[in-house]
């Protein structure tokens, strides 16, 4: 059972390392990097985040405030037999990765999700990719790119589910192990935000699951750099509703240039060869 174990240990390591490697690689990694500059440099990009900006500010030294008033003190007694001198680091760390997770899960439940909706679409007009725009919402002429966004024929993206917070639950123990286990827990917590990132994307490609799937495994390195780095942005709860845009930025034009090339080794869109042939 001992040596099943090891294997099983050694495999998985192998997996995670490769996995690494190949995020590496990829420099998907830069794309929230790329969303920060790119928002900043577009004032018309911050329409979105302004309007939600009070109530999200107000959640997050909220939620903030009440984690570390009422957790802090119980994980660092805890942290101190696993990380001794690293205790007070460690146990803060985690009350922001927590305070964070809730924050995220609020604030895009019940403020921004359609704010984050019309930053990433406002992104793809703005990078000419409104054949793509136009199978999830209308798009008027003129303006500026949130200025042309008009009403929405598609949901927006997917809300808040239950296995976000039961896979979150579930690999917290980790952050119990001194330094490492605080890097697992941020590539675990990378790889399902990277595709995540992407599931507005996936709607306007019209994507079934099994398509978007096979996607995600083809770039499943990328995914989880674009995600690692993200999740790392978004870690700080004061700061994160801005990381949230500027990663949703970064998601858009990473989406916008697997669009273009996806256009380049196809030739003519799908759709518009589809359109072509229905017009015959």
């Amino acid at each position: 059972m001992a040596d099943k174990v090891k294997e099983v240990a050694i495999e998985e390591a192998e997996r995670l390392r490769n996995l690494t490697a190949d995020a590496a690689r990829s420099a998907a990694y830069l794309y929230p990097i790329r969303g920060i500059a790119y928002f900043l440099s577009h004032k018309s990009l911050w329409k979105p985040l302004t309007s939600k900006l009070a109530p999200t500010m107000t959640l997050g030294v909220g939620i903030t405030t009440f984690m570390f008033v009422f957790t802090y003190l119980p994980q660092a007694a805890v942290m101190a037999f696993t990380s001794g001198p690293l205790a007070a680091i460690t146990a803060a760390l985690l009350v922001l990765s927590e305070s964070s997770t809730l924050f995220t899960i609020f604030s895009k439940t019940f403020l921004i999700d359609d704010a984050l909706v019309d930053t990433f679409d406002g992104v793809l007009l703005s990078k000419n990719t409104t054949d793509l725009v136009s199978e999830g919402r209308q798009v008027k002429a003129g303006g500026d790119p949130i200025a042309k966004l008009g009403k929405l024929v598609k949901s927006p993206l997917a809300k808040f589910t239950p296995k976000a917070i039961i896979r979150y639950v579930m690999y917290l123990p980790l952050n119990f192990i001194p330094v490492v286990g605080t890097v697992i827990f941020v590539l675990l917590q990378g790889k399902r935000t990277g595709p995540v990132a992407h599931t507005r994307y996936f709607q306007l490609k019209r994507w079934n699951k099994d398509q978007q799937e096979k996607h995600i495994e083809q770039y499943r390195g990328a995914y989880t750099g674009f995600g690692v780095a993200a999740v790392l942005l978004e870690l700080v709860p004061l700061a994160s509703i801005f990381f949230a845009f500027t990663n949703t930025v970064g998601a858009a034009l990473w989406a916008a240039d697997i669009e273009k090339q996806y256009i380049t080794k196809e030739g003519t869109a799908p759709r518009l060869r589809e359109q072509a042939k229905k017009a015959e």
